[in-house]
């Protein structure tokens, strides 16, 4: 069973997140409430969320200079956000939003539709992240026990080979799916690089089993994971 994401909605205003949590439920994902930037920031102490939902007007710490402190940590850098604001000062209060490392801005009042199937897409590329990330670990261990595990961890290899090739193959197909739908969707620029940035990897970590098959001659292969 794949863990649910965590989608933070952060707003001042109780009825909003209300709202958001409404349009959001049929996901089935974790919903974690934020009334304040601080109380976002703070939940990002702890928590891996796929995506966040940030009100731009809130009392004190607003929706920009909260953006700007997720960016500035290397361990929410990458997190998408989506602005969310009920005025709208024309291009240059937009483009401050995607300056602030916005991956989209929508104005109040939203389409319920959209907003989920923006939100969705995000669930989907952090689901797959998280897939990967479980590959990787185990060809990690399967690379650290290999060379002292003995005659006992000769015989296993192939068949835990086997498992972890059909494993990837599996998250590969769903990438392919995800990565096709967003081109025939004509999805954002920002979306259609993170899926770009998770099909590198997966063709990075591909070439490393590949190369611990019997007979490959590759040695010891190295990870491409990262985060």
């Amino acid at each position: 069973m794949v863990q649910k994401a965590k989608i933070l909605l952060v707003d001042d205003r109780p009825e909003n997140l209300l709202a958001l949590e409404a349009i959001l439920s049929a996901l089935d994902q974790t919903l974690v409430r934020a009334s304040s930037g601080e109380e976002a920031l703070k939940a990002l102490l702890t928590d891996d969320f796929a995506v966040i939902l940030l009100d731009v007007q809130m009392p004190g710490m607003d929706g920009f200079e909260t953006a700007a402190h997720i960016k500035r940590r290397e361990r929410t850098r990458d997190i998408p956000i989506i602005f969310l604001t009920a005025i709208n000062h024309g291009p240059h209060h937009t483009f401050r939003g995607y300056a602030a490392g916005a991956v989209d801005y929508i104005s109040k009042p939203f389409d319920p539709w959209v907003l989920r199937a923006k939100v969705s897409v995000f669930v989907e590329l952090y689901t797959k992240n998280c897939q990967l990330r479980e590959q990787a670990s185990l060809l990690r261990l399967q690379l650290e026990g290999g060379g002292s595990g003995g005659v006992d961890a000769g015989k296993e290899t192939p068949g835990l080979l086997a498992e972890l090739s059909a494993r990837l193959a599996a998250v590969e197909e769903q990438a392919e799916a995800l990565t096709k739908q967003l081109g025939e969707e004509a999805a954002d620029a920002s979306v259609v690089a993170t899926a770009a940035h998770l099909e590198r990897k997966l063709t990075g970590l591909r070439r490393a089993l590949d190369a611990l098959e019997p007979g490959a001659g590759g040695g010891a292969a190295v990870l491409p994971l990262q985060g």
